[in-house]
């Protein structure tokens, strides 16, 4: 039996969500990227509603939501406001990550706060040598007594200006590769320990940024799960973070339509409107579409997750096609609109600008189809 309808409690979910997106997020989507601040306070608004705490259990303070609860919020607030997504879909793998394999300890220290919105938590993978190969990083983690030693640069990463706190993915034995990698909580008021902001073409609020550790000292206690098994703690969490980047992707790509379609049908051109040009109507044909597969496509993935059942390759297409159908329908859109969308004054150059670095974050569009050729031809055939 199949089912594509979404719960009451959902669908009510939704309307919440849109309402917010709405009437507090899409009025001021411009003003934080053209102050280049972090809204903190609409952070904080996201973590009233739950929506920083969905992947984590309401013991420590969170909506316990499931994966495809999840999928919807990313959808909705997609739509007002890109950047604040991170709220959503790097808060759900975090989340994840620290609830599975933290301490109690841990877990009743940092989670209830990070569910709140009170503190923010970012995750530091990637480096100048290392982005899709994420196990040839370089950063060090070297125990001593009760304390371990972390020293490296993390390049790339989300929230780097604003967190108060990273998830440091660190080798602990060089020589295992991938198996040599473990995971610390560092927060950002240690010594030796800074963080440097970009100057990004989008996404700019969310303070992305490269990481400095020079000999940073932290307690033993700091360390997420197993020693060495850090990578493979991750792994798992991006596959829910793809299917949510595919959805926010879509998000905001059919808000941009929507705004574009109420547009051609009051635009005049040889006096009649342009939605009456098939030139004009063809093209957002097509776009709605791919937005309604994709997003199909990615709430299945949140339903195999849901379910224990096998989802990376659904979460690489999702991940693959939703940053790459959205950049091409809001460029569409962006024509549509005509010279004015060309300027800062309307949002559209700004979207098509945010959904770009999606491309990039999580795993380039080439590596999602290494991943995708691996779940078709087996592990035997990866490079």
């Amino acid at each position: 039996m199949l089912n594509f309808s979404f719960t009451d409690e959902q669908e009510e979910l939704r309307k919440v969500l849109r309402d917010f997106a709405k009437s507090e997020l899409l009025p001021t989507y411009m003003e934080w990227d053209r102050k280049g601040e972090f809204p903190r306070h609409l952070w904080e608004k996201m973590g009233e509603l739950g929506l920083t705490g969905l992947r984590i259990p309401t013991e420590y303070g969170g909506s316990d939501a499931d994966c495809i609860t999840t999928g919807i919020a990313a959808e909705e607030i997609g739509r007002g406001n890109f950047s604040m997504t991170a709220a959503v879909s790097s808060n759900a793998l975090i989340g994840e990550i620290l609830n599975k394999h933290a301490s109690e300890e841990m877990k009743k220290e940092w989670l209830p706060p990070f569910a709140s919105g009170e503190k923010i938590i970012g995750i530091a993978v990637t480096e100048p040598g290392s982005g899709s190969d994420a196990a040839g990083l370089k950063t060090r983690a070297e125990r001593k007594g009760d304390s371990y030693i972390i020293s490296g640069e993390k390049s790339g990463i989300t929230l780097a200006t604003v967190a108060d706190a990273f998830i440091i993915f660190a080798k602990t034995d060089p020589e295992l590769g991938a198996r040599g990698v473990s995971a610390f909580l560092v927060t950002a008021d240690l010594p030796g320990f800074e963080a440097k902001g970009y100057e990004d073409m989008g996404n700019v609020p969310t303070g992305r940024g490269s990481l400095y550790l020079d000999e940073v000292e932290i307690p033993k206690e700091n360390l997420i799960g197993e020693e060495n098994r850090g990578f493979y703690q991750v792994m798992n969490g991006f596959d829910l973070s793809r299917l949510l980047l595919g959805l926010q992707c879509m998000g905001t790509a059919k808000q941009t339509l929507e705004e574009t379609v109420e547009h051609v049908k009051t635009r005049q051109s040889f006096g009649q409107p342009l939605g009456k040009y098939q030139g004009v109507s063809f093209p957002i044909a097509e776009h709605y579409s791919k937005i309604e597969l994709i997003r199909w496509q990615s709430y299945r993935g949140l339903w195999l997750r849901d379910n224990g059942k096998p989802h990376t390759t659904e979460a690489a297409m999702s991940k693959w096609l939703g940053p790459n159908a959205a950049q091409e329908i809001i460029h569409d859109c962006l024509l549509l609109n005509g010279h004015y969308a060309y300027t800062k004054e309307m949002p559209i150059e700004q979207r098509l600008r945010d959904v770009i670095g999606i491309e990039i974050g999580d795993g380039t569009a080439q590596i999602q189809k290494l991943v995708i050729a691996r779940g078709i031809f087996g592990k035997e055939f990866r490079p």
